[in-house]
């Protein structure tokens, strides 16, 4: 089934990763599609602990959501060795089912040899008729394309066949020559002439003259078959391994990871019809052609924890949204068609799935209960959060209850484990930044939530200096650290801009450099951008 993948922000935290795996889970338990729970950037620390505590292994990586050759209906005829004949190559291009331009041709690993077209094995047989020589033809394929055999006694002592094909003509002894592949039917003349010049091979083509044969020893290979000898010499050069005219080099192909646009561009510039399509370890896996490109699937998408375009994952233009689940502002994420949206005022997007099961009748296991309490103690900073509601609380306790954890235990431990004031100040920065556009104003907010903010203060002047340097990379109007404490109920702020944005944001008579206590601001959403959006309207 195509697959939906349920993805949060980047720079994911605890509860954009768990909301992600809590709906996919649920989707999945209701009998929907291919949920898959997706994450756009590494793991935070403590997110990595909450998962490795509770036995989950991180959802997966996406970093783009464009559009793949994976994605598109592309053909999957079957992949031939390079030594099977010619015929039977065109038998399979032209069956119902398959019905393409090209087929690819593999080593015996299932990578990639070449690829070999019908025009091509057409070209072959034309080219045989002013040139009918063949070379180093298996006498394998040989005696499958006839349906023949081989008459000599020490008929094992072949194994190719090459020369000039000739179909002897009565009369015409001439045209017998030494390493000639001979052709004839009742002429026992002819027959005779051959082994004497010393052909390559002799083929009796619907005639029991090859009895009288039968048994001789001979450096003459002699072959019977049923069929004529007119329909014998094209058989021939139809019995050449496929590999032969199999075009190898300057060969176009594709992987499936590759991106539609990079595709149609290479598409574009080249003469080819046909493209085979490789995965990962470069085996092939089908063909793509120029009508694959027109309409191509998009990759399916629920958004959670944001439906912000500076906050979500690349290439998001190209794919197709049908929900979005959030506890922020609406902002500007548009889409082409009606979607599922629920978007409610509480502490945590995990709340929200949470009710969700109970709407459905359905409990998560325990492991997913714990780390969805988990992930809703993360973003309501246990419960101190503005944001936080009662509906938080009661859904949290509930989860936990049931996974076999205490909330209060819970929350030390995972506070405890998350950033750590040993990473330098500019990874400690990206741990959990968000990006905000404010009518004509952009700018960053980064965050981290401990039980002691005295080790981060120590890198004030890093921080300050990293916020700037971010600030003007990203031409923000003001870049912004929240080290905020949980036991102080309370955030230090750091920042890099215009100093009297924070004055104005949070009415302060006395502001000195670039840090501020804010007590009982936990919330970056709830209290900081409110604050902010009210200064630029």
């Amino acid at each position: 089934m195509d697959a939906v993948y349920v993805i949060g922000h980047k720079n994911p935290d605890t509860d954009s990763v768990v909301s992600a795996m809590a709906y996919a889970a649920l989707q999945n338990a209701l009998g929907g599609k291919n949920y898959i729970a997706a994450r756009y950037g590494h793991l935070n620390t403590e997110t990595a602990f909450l998962l490795s505590r509770f036995g989950f292994q991180p959802p997966v990586y996406l970093r783009s959501v464009r559009t793949q050759v994976l994605d598109i209906d592309y053909d999957t005829p079957p992949a031939i060795g390079a030594g099977v004949p010619i015929s039977y190559a065109w038998q399979v291009i032209h069956t119902d089912n398959n019905r393409v331009s090209g087929l690819p041709i593999i080593h015996e690993d299932g990578r990639l040899f070449g690829l070999v077209t019908a025009g091509a094995m057409a070209e072959n047989d034309m080219k045989s008729v002013s040139d009918p020589v063949v070379s180093s033809v298996p006498v394998f394929n040989l005696l499958s394309a006839l349906e023949g055999h081989i008459i000599n006694s020490d008929s094992d002592s072949f194994d190719e066949i090459s020369g000039e094909v000739t179909i002897a003509l009565p009369g015409d002894m001439m045209q017998i020559r030494a390493g000639s592949v001979v052709l004839c039917g009742d002429q026992k003349d002819v027959a005779d002439r051959a082994l004497e010049t010393g052909a390559s091979c002799v083929i009796f083509c619907g005639t029991s003259l090859g009895e009288q044969y039968r048994g001789r020893s001979s450096s003459t290979c002699m072959i019977v078959t049923p069929f004529d000898a007119y329909r014998a010499s094209r058989l021939i050069f139809q019995s050449v391994p496929v590999g032969r005219i199999a075009c190898t080099q300057g060969l176009q192909f594709f992987h499936l990871t590759d991106y539609l646009d990079d595709v149609r561009e290479s598409v574009i510039q080249s003469r080819f019809r046909s493209y085979p399509v490789l995965d990962e370890e470069d085996r092939v896996v089908g063909t793509l052609s120029r009508y694959h490109l027109i309409r191509p699937r998009r990759k399916k998408v629920v958004l959670v924890d944001h439906n912000e375009l500076g906050q979500a994952v690349a290439g998001l233009e190209q794919a197709e949204i049908i929900g979005i689940i959030d506890h922020h502002r609406l902002a500007d994420v548009q889409t082409g068609n009606p979607v599922y949206m629920r978007n409610e005022p509480v502490g945590s997007t995990t709340s929200i799935i949470a009710a969700m099961y109970q709407e459905h009748g359905l409990m998560p296991s325990p492991a997913l209960a714990g780390l969805m309490a988990a992930a809703i103690i993360s973003d309501t900073v246990m419960f101190k959060s503005p944001t936080c509601t009662p509906h938080d609380k009661t859904l949290a306790e509930r989860l936990a209850r049931y996974a076999g954890v205490d909330c209060e235990e819970l929350g030390r431990a995972m506070f405890s484990r998350g950033a750590s004031s040993d990473m330098p100040a500019d990874d400690l920065l990206k741990y959990d930044l968000k990006e905000f556009h404010l009518t004509s104003h952009s700018l960053s907010i980064s965050q981290i939530t401990t039980v002691d903010s005295g080790p981060f203060l120590l890198k004030k002047d890093a921080f300050i200096e990293s916020l700037d340097k971010l600030r003007r990379e990203k031409h923000y109007d003001i870049a912004v650290m929240m080290i905020t404490n949980v036991l102080k109920e309370g955030t230090e702020l750091l920042f890099a801009g215009d100093p009297e944005i924070i004055r104005n944001a949070f009415a302060l008579d006395d502001l000195r450099g670039n840090h501020v206590f804010l007590p009982q601001v936990l919330s970056r959403k709830k209290q900081v951008v409110p604050a902010l959006s009210q200064i630029w309207g």
